[in-house]
């Protein structure tokens, strides 16, 4: 941010491997058997599958991210079967031929929230917000954490893409970093964001259930 250069950082976890699996490493009547499918078609998600416009907009991401979060390969924090994680991870970016110059690992949302330091980077910093929680997610950063949040965009369905994209690029002058919590969306958002506007964007995940209760160290 003090050099005031474009950043985005993605995370892929089992959600983004469904979606990625799409008509690619799996066949399209597999990816609508998956639970998590099945809860996205009922409206839970924020996709519905099948998308493969989605999916190629999701590769778009990774490949124009500056950071991809990745699963561990013996990760037991997500709740999903180990063949949705980072087995199926590898054999996509293999598929896509993905190589990200940098990798961290995806749970990052949930361990950043917990240290002073991040805050401290975020002090002085004019913060904007992507959300379906948004404005509840303000109201907890300015009174617990006396953030300076200048605007919320509520975003709960990928079909709200190109309207957000619109919404930020009116507000670049008046935000230094993005908090995006959009579920897969997410990974589509961020590095459209960063480029278009030159500014940072975070895939914030469920991060914000972690700042709501955490205890900063």
């Amino acid at each position: 941010m003090d050099h005031r250069k474009p950043f985005s950082l993605v995370r892929i976890g089992d959600g983004e491997n469904i979606c990625l699996a799409q008509n690619s490493v799996w066949p399209i009547r597999d990816v609508l058997k998956e639970p998590w499918t099945i809860k996205a078609n009922h409206g839970e998600r924020g996709v519905h599958l099948p998308n493969i416009r989605l999916r190629n907009e999701l590769v778009q991401g990774i490949r124009n991210a500056n950071v991809v979060g990745i699963l561990l390969l013996n990760d037991t924090r997500i709740q999903a079967p180990k063949r949705l994680k980072r087995i199926l991870t590898n054999k996509i970016f293999t598929h896509f031929n993905l190589s990200p110059r940098f990798t961290c690992d995806a749970c990052i949302n949930r361990y950043i929230p917990k240290y002073k330091a991040f805050w401290d980077v975020l002090k002085n910093r004019r913060v904007l917000l992507i959300s379906q929680h948004a404005n509840e997610m303000k109201r907890v950063l300015v009174n617990k954490y006396s953030l300076n949040v200048t605007g919320t965009i509520l975003f709960s369905d990928y079909r709200q893409t190109n309207r957000v994209l619109k919404e930020v690029e009116m507000l670049k002058n008046k935000f230094d970093i993005v908090l995006i919590s959009a579920g897969v969306n997410a990974v589509i958002l961020a590095p459209k964001i960063a480029l278009r506007t030159g500014k940072v964007a975070l895939d914030f995940g469920q991060g914000h259930k972690n700042f709501m209760k955490s205890r900063t160290v």
